[in-house]
């Protein structure tokens, strides 16, 4: 079976719990042919892997959401009108009404097509005007066409994407790898599995709330973008999984059919975490306090960073660990140096990537601060360690420390959102009760041998494509 794995901004090019899962899924059945194709913004990303490959990957292809128009049509389409159906269509995805996928598909993969003279012509340009007198007529017609024009930019750029033929589309988010996959179903009669680790049009819409660079009405154009685009993966998709059942729930609330889902939990290789080395003379009377993450916003360090600083005035033997590639977003990553300094804090350690068996058997408990999560490896991977966790109450954290379908008590402290007297009690807390932290840690590993193990992720998978094989009558090797 050959199956082509879409996915958006992560593996090869990025560390990470989605990157991980990605290789181990492809590392757990060599004889899959699988291929590539990946989303990223630029060209100066292009090849830059910090994985290396496994030998069942026989294709990568890159798609550049922030791009040129390579193709040389423009010359061609200087007097190129849409017809009728291609007008009625394009209508339709910047109108929101009953989108007409098939024929963009058809358009944009098999006619010459300038994206330029496109988007700047008077058949877009019409369409934009009726949408802005039905919705927007209070901005600047100006601008508002200039942002619409930024908007659908990159989505058609996916909808001119040459996809490889394969017998199964994976996707492992909607958005724009669920457009490629179900543009990938369309034009080569595959199928289309669905993986979210978070639920993207929910993960959009945080991080545009937030976001600086559009404010306003534009808010919400960005935010439609989003979800016409998860609409149309939850429609054409076979198969959606989710890591945890309230992800399920949201994404059946967002639009897709519920017969179609189903609740894949994330897995670890518990045989990898054991006899891990231990403390060391640098580690006697220190507690240490594990961040394993990129330093990036959505990990909110600044906010762990400033509860350290409160913890460590209660409880002078903390110190603090934050292991992970820095150079993600180098400009958080600077600030988050300067917080350090500006405390005075002289127990924090940023060691950069990592080899996890190094230092996990040196920590005491670990600890995600995120704004947002799906179902964190990194606790599962502590867990297997036998090691508590401090989380904030995002994703599937709760279900992680406290449980869900198992008696076995809490295996950490949950917290909320950038509440940093919380997590600082918490620090404390942990390093104060040495019985109650030894407790939660077997709480953890019984929970992680229980239903998190790899090999309970390697035969869902398994079980999932073997029956898509079947159904695409294409033989399957174990």
């Amino acid at each position: 079976m050959r199956v082509c794995i879409v996915v958006e901004g992560c593996y090869p090019y990025v560390a990470g719990g989605v990157s991980s899962w990605i290789h181990g899924l492809i590392q757990s059945f060599p004889k899959v042919e699988f291929v590539l194709q990946t989303i990223i913004s630029t060209r100066d990303q292009s090849g830059r892997f910090i994985y290396q490959l496994p030998e069942n990957v026989t294709e990568i292809h890159e798609l550049y959401l922030q791009d040129a128009d390579w193709d040389g049509n423009r010359k061609g389409w200087q007097n190129r009108r849409l017809n009728r159906q291609e007008y009625a269509a394009m209508r339709s995805l910047v109108m929101n009404r009953h989108v007409d996928w098939e024929t963009l598909f058809e358009l944009f993969q098999k006619k010459p097509i300038s994206l330029d003279r496109l988007l700047m012509g008077e058949d877009f340009m019409q369409i934009v005007r009726e949408y802005y007198d039905l919705y927007y007529n209070q901005l600047v017609f100006s601008d508002f066409l200039w942002t619409m024009r930024s908007v659908y930019l990159p989505l058609l750029f996916t909808l001119k994407m040459k996809l490889p033929k394969a017998d199964l589309y994976h996707c492992v988010a909607t958005g724009y790898a669920g457009v490629l996959g179900s543009m990938g179903k369309h034009l080569y009669g595959g199928r289309m599995l669905i993986s979210e680790h978070g639920i993207y049009t929910r993960e959009r819409e945080e991080e545009l709330l937030r976001a600086e660079w559009v404010r306003g009405a534009y808010k919400n154009i960005w935010i439609d973008q989003f979800r016409k685009m998860s609409g149309l993966a939850y429609e054409k998709g076979d198969l959606v999984t989710s890591l945890y059942e309230h992800a399920r729930e949201l994404q059946i609330e967002l639009g897709c059919p519920g017969e179609k889902t189903m609740v894949t939990p994330n897995g670890v290789s518990v045989e990898h975490l054991q006899n891990l080395p231990g403390k060391t003379e640098e580690d006697e009377g220190v507690f240490n306090i594990g961040a394993i993450l990129r330093v990036t916003p959505i990990k909110d360090v600044k906010t762990m960073i400033q509860a350290f600083s409160f913890a460590k005035e209660r409880e002078p033997k903390l110190k603090l660990w934050i292991m992970g590639p820095c150079d993600e977003d180098e400009e958080y990553a600077k600030e988050c140096y300067e917080q350090v300094a500006a405390l005075s804090l002289t127990d924090v350690v940023f060691t950069g990537r990592i080899n996890i068996r190094d230092y996990l058997g040196r920590m005491d408990v670990t600890i995600l601060t995120s704004i947002s999560e799906g179902q964190p490896l990194t606790i599962l991977e502590s867990y297997a360690a036998h090691v508590p966790v401090i989380a904030t109450d995002v994703g599937n954290c709760s279900g992680l420390i406290y449980g869900e379908k198992d008696d076995f008590g809490a295996a950490g402290i949950l917290t909320h959102i950038m509440n940093v007297e919380e997590i600082a009690q918490a620090m404390v807390d942990m390093a104060r009760n040495e019985s109650l932290r030894l407790k939660m840690g077997e709480s953890g590993y019984r929970r992680v041998m229980s239903r998190y193990r790899i090999e309970h992720m390697r035969d869902t998978y398994q079980q999932i494509y073997r029956d898509f094989a079947a159904g695409c009558g294409t033989a399957w090797e174990e």
